[in-house]
């Protein structure tokens, strides 16, 4: 027997404005509201992110966890715009010249633009 990821939970300061912001990014619905916070996840799928407020979400640490998101039907530069748009920021982790870009969300969790295109 096994295990398997189900849910990545989030701690987060403002749960409702990570949702939308990932939701728009990943082209996910809101599946949830209330309890700990704000839920999205594929529309076919059994796993979920989960946006939870926490007491400390002040405290900023190095990520130990991030995400590497590949677009989906445009090029990454296309994507990158899309990104910034919504609220994306460039973060330099010292990753020198790399064919990825390193971003941060609007609480500052950081995730990587991949160069290749993938099914959606």
């Amino acid at each position: 027997m096994a295990s398997r990821i189900v849910s990545l939970p989030i701690d987060c300061a403002d749960p409702e404005l990570l949702a939308a912001f990932w939701a728009q990014v990943l082209g996910w619905p809101i599946t949830k509201r209330g309890g700990y916070g704000v839920t999205i996840g594929p529309s076919a799928g059994p796993f979920e992110i989960d946006f939870r407020v926490v007491p400390d979400a002040g405290k900023v640490v190095k990520n130990r966890l991030h995400l590497d998101i590949n677009p989906t039907d445009r090029d990454q530069e296309a994507e990158l715009t899309r990104l910034r748009a919504l609220g994306a920021v460039p973060v330099d982790v010292g990753q020198g010249d790399v064919s990825w870009h390193v971003l941060a969300d609007p609480e500052g969790n950081e995730f990587c633009l991949c160069r290749a295109r993938v099914d959606p």
